[in-house]
């Protein structure tokens, strides 16, 4: 006999005596420590599981990170569910016996634990449905980030700020979100333009599509194009579309490079942006300037 399993045994016949008794189950601390200490083994061993399942088993896969992300998840609760079982046998906890003691507690738990059943709920409809995966761009509320982790309570975004945010599963299942990775990556961007009306519309649709063929994020197909939206007050008014894969997670990034691009080209070619002018029309009253003279 090893040092180790001496060392046990001696530890089991301190610690094996009874604290409670549950069905004819009794509870000794050597249970309790024994189911503690499993426990926590389970967890670190599922997710290790769960990691290596993303990075290991399905990385050459044709898979995306979402989907590997949902399988290796699944996969890991079904292990919990399982390692659970054995580990309430191994302890010696009579699992009829607690049953009952769930079974009588259900109401107080449903009712105490009921947020957070909806968002392990919410969870599972995420992790199955995927209207949000991991890796997706999302807008929720004043928020918007990369989704990092679905886990089974909460979802974390990552801002660009470098910010995690844990955001209740309830929430994303129940509210208005903006995904801009769904069914894929590539977003069209609009942006507005005004030109003076000594301008030719013609001319300024060609300046426009040379500044986004020039940019390198922006994609040839589907093709920019130009609308001219409308004549406004003081300007004619155009609207810039392009389609773009790499600044969903940054879009004010292109809408600022592509409007220092657009101010360039037009001051290349002498074409006038307007502000807004008024006329202001003032009229004299005869006897007040009759009184003044």
């Amino acid at each position: 006999m090893s040092a180790i399993q001496y060392f046990l045994i001696s530890v089991k016949q301190v610690l094996d005596f009874p604290l409670m008794k549950l069905g004819n189950t009794q509870i000794t601390p050597w249970a309790i420590i024994l189911f503690v200490v499993l426990s926590i083994l389970l967890f670190y061993l599922t997710a290790r599981l769960k990691t290596w399942i993303v990075e290991r088993l399905l990385a050459k896969s044709k898979l995306d990170l979402g989907l590997r992300h949902t399988v290796a998840t699944i996969v890991r609760y079904c292990f919990i569910a399982i390692g659970f079982t054995v580990i309430l046998q191994t302890a010696g906890i009579d699992l009829s016996a607690l049953a009952i003691v769930i079974g009588s507690l259900s109401i107080g738990i449903g009712l105490g634990l009921q947020g957070i059943t909806n968002n392990f709920v919410s969870g599972m409809i995420l992790l199955f449905e995927r209207p949000i995966k991991v890796g997706d761009r999302i807008e929720f509320g004043n928020l918007s980030g990369d989704v990092v982790r679905i886990a089974a309570r909460a979802t974390t975004l990552l801002t660009n700020d470098n910010i995690a945010v844990i955001v209740p599963n309830s929430e994303l299942t129940s509210s208005a979100v903006i995904n801009w990775s769904y069914p894929n990556e590539k977003v069209r961007f609009n942006f507005p333009v005004g030109v003076s009306y000594d301008s030719d519309p013609e001319f300024i649709r060609k300046l426009l599509l040379e500044v986004a063929a020039e940019h390198s994020g922006v994609l040839k197909e589907p093709p920019p194009d130009v609308l001219f939206a409308e004549f406004g007050e003081s300007s004619l008014n155009f609207i810039l579309r392009v389609w773009n894969v790499t600044h969903a997670d940054r879009p004010g990034v292109l809408r600022s490079e592509l409007n220092y691009a657009i101010s360039k080209k037009f001051k290349e070619h002498n074409v006038e942006v307007p502000f807004p002018q008024r006329d202001l029309h003032i009229k004299s009253n005869g006897a007040h300037a009759l009184g003044s003279a």
